[in-house]
């Protein structure tokens, strides 16, 4: 049937109506912010940058430039190295305590001191024969004499550097000695680095030798 004159024009403006209307929601902000979820959504390029933006590390949208990284599971645990060593994390520690505590206590000394007072703090932790070459190398002639002439004092911190070797029954730290050394001389700081072995097993352990560092392999 065609249509009158009167319903073409009403036609026209019920038309208009709906583009307008479309118009006004694709382009209004409040319109275009909305989106579909899952769907991607498009900016303007500005001053050279691309029309969508890159996207953030780790994301796994389009444009990312790679395979996303799986995140780490629960089983993805770093191997217990101690399986592989003949001691435990604890024996380890016992250790690491003995040397320093004995390094420390090598380090520091007085000119008033006495061969057994130096060594007292030492012998629980030290084999005798260790103890004893200590003992005759503080008393020895001159040494004793320069230490007592010089008024000398040391107080002494250690720190372990590195494992240098391991077996089933005895560990070699490095270790650097640091010393405060105060006199009639005035005020020294010197620090020196020592190789300490101990033997023992378990949280059991006694220093059984020390030598300079750069006397064994590095």
């Amino acid at each position: 049937m065609e249509l009158t004159p009167v319903q073409r024009l009403v036609t026209f403006a019920v038309v208009v109506v709906v583009l307008v209307g479309l118009g006004v929601y694709l382009f209004l902000p409040s319109a275009s912010a909305g989106h579909v979820p899952g769907s991607a959504r498009s900016l303007p390029a500005v001053a050279g940058r691309t029309a969508n933006p890159p996207a953030q590390p780790g994301s796994g949208g389009a444009g990312s430039g790679g395979p996303t990284a799986p995140a780490a599971s629960g089983t993805g645990q770093l191997p217990d190295i101690y399986q592989w060593l003949p001691f435990t994390p604890a024996g380890l520690a016992s250790a690491a305590h003995t040397a320093t505590t004995f390094a420390v206590s090598y380090g520091t000394f007085s000119y008033t001191e006495s061969t057994a007072a130096y060594l007292a703090p030492m012998k629980p932790i030290t084999t005798t024969q260790l103890a004893a070459l200590i003992g005759r190398a503080y008393s020895a002639p001159g040494v004793a004499a320069a230490r007592s002439s010089g008024k000398q004092v040391s107080t002494a911190t250690a720190v372990i550097t590195s494992l240098r070797a391991f077996g089933p029954s005895s560990l070699t730290f490095v270790m650097v000695i640091s010393q405060r050394i105060t006199g009639n001389t005035g005020p020294q700081q010197q620090a020196t680095g020592y190789a300490v072995t101990l033997t023992g097993a378990g949280t059991s352990w006694q220093v059984s030798d020390i030598e300079l560092a750069s006397a064994g392999n590095p």
